[in-house]
This record gives C-alpha cells, structure tokens and sequence, in this order.
C-alpha cells in the first residue's frame, strides 16, 4: 500500500461520498487509488467549481465536502471556494498534489508554497511529510473542519510521498460531545428576557448548524419574541410565523431596520458578527444583547454582549424556557402584545406581495423572486449566486425550513451558484433545485453545467439577465450618481444551454415565467433559463429605504 492508498482508506473511514476536482500529474497517485474506493469522484471543468461544490455539500450535510486540485494553477483556482467556505462556516477539506520533497529547496516548475498560502483561508493545513502520519493528518483535518464554528483545512501531499510504500490504517473517529452552558449565564438570561420590554431575537447562521431551528420557533412563539433572521439563517424560523420579521442584512435601511431601533434586548442566537455587521444595527453599541452560541462572541465595539450563554444552542434555549416556565421569573411573555412587530410584518407583507400581479417587462426582480417562490415547495432548494439580484433573494425569498436558499454572505464570491446547486441535487435527488444568478455570475462557472449533464444533476438556472454588473452599478449609482465600467454583452443563453445538450427558455413576458418554471423543473436534465430584469427598481429602494421612518411605531 502507498501513501496515496492509505489516504483513501482515511477519507472512505470519514465518509466521504464525493470528492470533486481535477486530475492533474501531482495527483496521479490519489485518482488511481479512487479506482477501487467506494468514493465517487466528479471530474470538473475547473477547479473554483469543484471548491464551491465541496462548500455547499457541507453547508447541507454538516460533513465536510472535499475538493481536490493540483499544484501550482490548480490549487490557486481552488482557493476562492477554499476561502468561501472558510468565512460563511461550511466544513470543507481541501487535498493538493505537490511537487516532491526533494524539488522544494530550489526553482521548480509550478512549484508554491501552498502551505503558506493557504493559511489565511483556512483553519488548518498541513502537509504530509511522512507517510506514516498520514492517518493524523486526515483525522485532524475532518475533526478542525467539522468542529464549531466549521470551516475549511487544507491538506498538500508531495508527489514522492504519494508514492511511497506505508503501513497503517485509519484512527477511530472520537464522538464529539456537547457542550452545556453554565446554570450562571442561562439564569442570567432569563432575568435580562423578564426585564425587557421589547426584546427582539437575530437569528444567525448558527441556528441552523445547531439543528436548533424547531426549539428556537418554540422559544419565541411561548416567550411572545418576534425574530429577524440573516441572510444565511433563512428558515430559522418558518416565514409564515406571525412572529418573523424575515430577513435582515441589506445595507440599506428597510423595514426590519425599524424593529432594531425600537428594540430595547437583542437575543443574538447562532449569530455571526461576519453574517451582517453589527455596526448597521446597533452603530454606538448602547442596545442590551444576549449571545447565545457554540462560541464566545467575537470583539466588537458594537457587540459586546451583557449575557453570553456558551454551549449547544438548542440546549441552551430550551433550559431559558424551563426558567422562564418557572415560577417567580416573570420572563414568560406569552400573551403580551408586541404591536411595533406587528405592524412592521403587516407593512413587510404589504411591500412583498405588491409585485404578485405587476406585467411590467423586462420583469421586476421582485416579480421574478416571488413568482420562483410561487413554484419552490418548503423543502425545495434554492442556491444564491453573488449580485444584484442577491440583495432580491434575501429580502424577498422566504423559506420555511433551513438550508432551503443558500446565499454565500461571509466571502460572497460569484460562480457559486451553478457548482452549488450540482452539489445540492447530489445531496437532495427528490428535490427541486434551482441555482438564481446573475449573468455576470452565471460566466464564471457556467461550465459546470457540463458537469452537472454528465453526473446526471438536473437542476434549473435562473439568469437575471441585464447586461452588467448590477450590484456595481447600483452602488455606484448611489454613490457617484452614473455608472462606468460595468456594462457587456452576452452570448445567446438559449442557443448556448442547446449547444451543451441542456435545454433553454427565454422569459418575453412576466406572464411567462411561472409556466416556463414548471416545465423547466420537470426536465431530466439541466434547464437555463433568460430572463431580462429591470434593475432600475434598485435605485428606486434605495430612495425609498432613504425616505424609511420609523415614528409609526414608537
């Protein structure tokens, strides 16, 4: 057996179902190995997509996805879904081919060190340099990675080492146990609920790694708490609940913003300082917060907690309840009105459901965004690529389960959404899939839509099609008042789905898009679909989240 062998024998021993990438000679030994391995490898078109795929598939899972490259080029094409998965929390594990140890002390061909370079973007990385630590080295790797907050390692394996002959086998796999938070800071908790008046809970991102979504709906619908999630703790709460206010995280003021400045305790649950900064809700740090967490809250001057209730969260919420139940607490709060929440979702309701019937051509972003959720049942999913069009999704795509939208909102890179969704269906066969992109986004990775005919992934891609770069645009309209440099052309996206054997539809009316929808969704292979947006109604938010006050409510 070789090193390359045992490698495989360590991932099969972690799980791992995938690994997506490309070969390349520095890896030569790992994709012979995978010839006789339970592990199915997906051959990409490049190496950003094999990343964003290995993010997604642990955004679903909770286990870490894994991506593989080569040296050099390879492993720095890897790097931006390597960081992706990094700062929005997904457990990934990244392996690279590596020029031989007896090459690293002088100029050689494509030779970097990748080590160094992959340290920032990671928790961990290592190389191996003897076979023989090779178990360690994948054990840890899972271990770091798939350990609260999760995120991304790196491991490099020199061609010469790949090669060599080892004995071992791979470590048993230790249970993680959980851990409690103290009786002092849940009791803490409880007394800062009672004392409150309108308290307000953020749900982050957390919530729903911690599976802890169904306590957290119980903790607020018995404790009378409205709840405002973020852009990736969509589902926290179902948005049906009369207590959610929906998303929160646009940098401009909108009606969610609102409940913040009335707000007199935020309960901060699996948030993310990196999810939306607290400096947009709370800029002088003065409001009252409570973390609850896996983690110590991070510093910030704008988030320094009163409370903070460290270890599972959904223990933690559910021991805040027994408190609350007890007698002589006064936290319970079932019953008390909360009119400023109240009125603000009625106002939320009101602004999202305007946009149901507008005919308006090329189609509203709110159009288009409510309409897809008209067609997407509760457990279906959608994934959210980086633009303009983002903004729409997280303010008015709303989800009743968690992980059913996937927005990337802590490195946010374009090209995810394409690769995400192909690792989404991999995930979730029997749902529907629908990758939302820009054509900006929809360039950088819409190869992948290869991959995904060929692996046998059908899922829809919906291009909101405007010629440009809207986000930049909008925020250079905000700025400067014109654009520059953000405008091209694009190819024919229907003639270029059929080109790939995929099937393609063109949006000409509003009228059109939920029929195309449904018939794209019952396809059995990958469907793309254009539709022309107008972005001019990002400009007219941004005047009138400008004109936004909140006097209605105190």
């Amino acid at each position: 057996m070789n090193t390359a062998e045992l490698l495989i024998k360590c991932l099969e021993n972690e799980g791992v179902e995938y690994i997506f990438g490309l070969p390349g000679e520095e890896n030569l030994h790992i994709l012979e190995a995978l010839k006789n391995s339970s592990i199915q490898f997906i051959t990409t078109r490049h190496e950003q997509g094999a990343a964003f795929m290995a993010d997604v598939y642990g955004r679903l899972t909770g286990k870490a996805g894994v991506c593989l490259s080569t040296l050099g080029p390879g492993a720095t094409n890897l790097m931006t879904g390597v960081a992706d998965a990094n700062l929005d929390g997904a457990p990934l594990v990244a392996i690279t081919g590596q020029v031989g140890t007896d090459r690293m002390h002088i100029e050689s061909h494509q030779y970097l060190d990748l080590v160094a370079m992959f340290a920032p973007v990671t928790k961990w990385n290592k190389q191996i340099v003897r076979p023989g630590i090779t178990p360690e080295v994948v054990r840890k790797a899972f271990k770091v990675a798939e350990k609260e907050k999760p995120g991304a390692v790196h491991i490099d394996l020199p061609e010469n080492i790949a090669a060599m002959s080892v004995e071992g086998k791979p470590l048993r796999i230790d249970n993680r146990e959980k851990i409690y938070a103290s009786y002092r800071s849940v009791n803490a908790a409880s007394l800062a609920i009672a004392k409150a008046k309108n308290p307000l809970i953020l749900a982050g991102n957390g919530t729903i790694r911690a599976q802890a979504a169904d306590i957290l709906t119980d903790f607020a619908t018995r404790l009378n708490i409205p709840v405002a999630n973020t852009f990736m703790g969509k589902g926290a709460i179902p948005y049906i609940h009369p207590l959610s206010l929906w998303t929160v995280g646009l940098q401009q003021r909108d009606f969610i913003t609102c409940a913040f400045e009335q707000t007199d305790l935020i309960i901060a649950v699996g948030y993310d300082l990196i999810e939306y900064s607290p400096k947009r809700w709370n800029p002088d740090g003065t409001t009252p917060i409570i973390h609850i967490g896996t983690n110590s809250a991070e510093i910030d001057s704008s988030y320094i907690p009163t409370v903070e209730v460290i270890g599972d969260i959904a223990d933690s919420l559910d021991e805040i309840l027994k408190r609350c139940d007890a007698k002589g607490t006064q936290c319970d709060r079932t019953g008390k009105a909360t009119p400023f929440a109240v009125s603000l979702r009625n106002e939320i309701r009101e602004d999202y459901e305007q946009y149901a019937h507008d005919e308006g051509f090329p189609v509203k972003p709110q159009k288009i965004v409510y309409d897809l959720r008209q067609v997407m049942g509760s457990e279906d999913i959608v994934i959210s690529d980086v633009g303009a069009h983002k903004m729409w999704m997280a303010r008015h795509y709303h989800c009743e389960s968690p992980n059913t939208c996937i927005i990337s909102n802590g490195f946010a890179a374009m090209g995810i959404a394409i690769p995400g969704a192909l690792a989404a269906k991999l995930v979730n066969p029997n749902k529907k899939v629908v990758a939302v992109t820009g054509d900006g986004g929809f360039m950088m990775n819409c190869q992948e839509l290869e991959t995904a005919l060929r692996v046998k992934t059908p899922f829809v891609t919906l291009i909101f099609n405007d010629n440009g770069y809207g986000l930049i645009g909008w925020k250079q309209m905000n700025q400067f008042g014109s654009t520059s440099y953000v405008d091209f052309s694009n190819p024919d996206f229907v003639k270029f789905a059929e080109s790939m054997g995929l099937k393609g539809y063109r949006v000409t009316s509003a009228d059109d898009l939920i029929p195309i929808l449904k018939e794209a969704l019952e396809q059995d292979i990958p469907s793309v679909i254009d539709c022309p947006v107008d972005y001019r109604e990002n400009i007219r938010f941004s005047r009138k989240s400008g004109d936004l006050s909140c006097t209605i409510w105190e």
